[in-house]
């Protein structure tokens, strides 16, 4: 959507969602996964130490099969 605003045409601004979506996709495989933990802790009861740590196994367990190429990143 394109907005005209004193003879001129602006694009609209993006939603702060919208440049931190760009933002994301730009982002190496790693960092996104490293985004994902960090998002996922945050909405996360801490729950003790135990699950922490499979959480943190699965996660590195998760890592290490995209770098190894055994499963694919999403684009």
């Amino acid at each position: 959507m394109l907005l005209k605003m004193g003879g001129r045409r602006h694009e609209p601004m993006a939603t702060p969602i919208e440049k931190i979506t760009q933002e994301v996709v730009e982002l190496t495989r790693r960092e996104r996964l490293t985004l994902m933990r960090l998002l996922l802790d945050l909405d996360q009861p801490t729950k003790g130490d135990e699950i922490e740590k499979t959480s943190d196994q699965e996660i590195r367990a998760r890592v290490k099969a995209v770098d190894d190429g055994r499963v694919s990143d999403i684009p």
